[in-house]
C-alpha cells in the first residue's frame, strides 16, 4: 500500500509541470459509512488541496444535506459536492425566469417592454414573487424547458402548476447557467449577460447574504438566494453568485436541505463561502471583505398547502 501511495505521488507530482489539472479528494471511507466528499481539482499547484481542506473544515459539525460547485477561470479550479442531487429551487430559479425571458426575447428579435424590465428588475434585485408569477405564466412551462435544452440544463425540472419555487435544480446546472451569464457564448447575447448580471449586482442588502460572504472587496458580487420550508426535509436554503475584478473570474453554487431553521442553513453557506474566498483570493490583514446582513432575508415562495 506504501509503495502505490509513492507512485501515485510521483505521478502526480510529475503532471504538476506539465500543465495537469491536480486532483483532490478526501481519503475513502468505509463503504458502509461513506458520504459524499468535496472534490477539486485545480491547475494551480496546491490550491485543489486547500480549497478541499478548508470546504471540509467549514462543513464539520454541521447538519444538513450539502451540495457544492465552485469554478474559478483563471486557475482552472473546480470542487464539487453531491453535483446532480436534486433540490427545490426556492428563488433561486429567478435567475433561470430571466434567462428564459432574455433567451426569448432575442429569438423574437426584441427588446424587453418597459412593463418586463419593470418586473425582472423586482424579481431578481427584491425577490418578488408576484413578478416572478407574472414571467413565469407569461413564458409557460414550455418556454422555460426550452432554455434549459439551449443552456444544457439537463437535470433542471421545472415546478408544476405555476409552483415555480419547486423546480427541481442541482449544483451541475446552475453552475452551467453561472458560466452563462459570465462568459461569451451562444445561448445568450451580451447584452443579455450584462442585464442579468447587472441586477443580480443591485440585489438588495437584506438579500445579499450567502456566497457573497468573505468575498474580497477587490471584487464585484452578483448573488441570488433562496429559501423555503416544507414537511420533508426541512429547510432549503441556497445561494449562487459570481465574483469578478481585479483579474479574478469565479462562480460558486451552494444548495442546502435538512436544515432546522433557515438562519442555520445560512450560516453553513456562509462558512463555506467564507473559505472559498480566502483561499481564491489571499489578502493582506486590511484588505475589507464582505460581512452580510446579520438579518438574512429572502422572498419566501408559495408551496402546496399539504406542503
Amino acid at each position: 500500500m506504501t509503495h502505490w501511495i509513492s507512485r501515485r505521488a510521483r505521478v502526480l507530482a510529475a503532471g504538476v509541470g506539465a500543465g495537469m489539472l491536480i486532483p483532490c479528494t478526501a481519503a475513502a471511507a468505509p463503504a458502509a459509512a461513506a458520504a459524499p466528499t468535496v472534490s477539486c481539482t485545480s491547475g494551480q499547484a496546491g490550491l485543489a488541496a486547500k480549497l478541499q481542506k478548508d470546504i471540509t473544515a467549514a462543513m464539520k459539525g454541521r447538519k444538513g444535506t450539502v451540495a457544492i460547485g465552485l469554478l474559478d477561470r483563471g486557475t482552472k479550479t473546480t470542487c464539487t459536492l453531491r453535483g446532480s442531487t436534486a433540490y427545490d429551487s426556492a428563488s433561486v430559479v429567478k435567475v433561470t425566469v430571466l434567462a428564459t425571458l432574455l433567451w426569448d426575447a432575442a429569438k423574437h428579435n426584441r427588446y424587453l417592454t418597459a412593463r418586463e424590465t419593470t418586473l425582472a428588475k423586482a424579481m431578481i434585485t427584491k425577490s418578488d414573487n408576484s413578478a416572478t408569477s407574472t414571467l413565469w405564466k407569461q413564458l409557460g412551462v414550455t418556454k422555460v424547458k426550452g432554455f434549459l435544452t439551449a443552456a444544457g440544463m439537463t437535470q433542471t425540472k421545472p415546478g408544476a402548476n405555476g409552483y415555480w419555487g419547486l423546480t427541481r435544480i442541482t449544483v451541475r446546472d446552475e453552475q452551467k447557467l453561472l458560466a452563462l451569464i459570465t462568459a461569451k457564448n451562444s445561448v445568450l447575447s451580451d447584452n443579455s449577460r450584462a442585464y442579468l448580471l447587472k441586477l443580480m449586482g443591485q440585489v438588495v442588502s437584506s438579500q445579499r447574504w450567502g456566497t457573497p460572504a468573505g468575498a474580497p472587496s477587490s471584487v464585484a458580487i452578483h448573488v441570488k438566494n433562496g429559501w423555503l420550508q416544507r414537511s420533508t426535509h426541512g429547510w432549503r436554503v441556497h445561494s449562487v453568485g459570481t465574483f469578478d475584478g481585479a483579474g479574478r473570474d469565479y462562480m460558486i453554487t451552494v444548495l442546502t436541505q435538512d436544515n432546522s431553521t433557515m438562519n442555520y442553513g445560512v450560516t453553513t453557506i456562509q462558512n463555506i463561502a467564507r473559505a472559498v474566498h480566502k483561499d481564491l483570493v489571499p489578502t493582506t490583514a486590511g484588505t475589507a471583505r464582505y460581512t452580510p446582513t446579520t438579518t438574512p432575508k429572502e422572498a419566501f415562495v408559495a408551496v402546496p398547502p399539504n406542503g
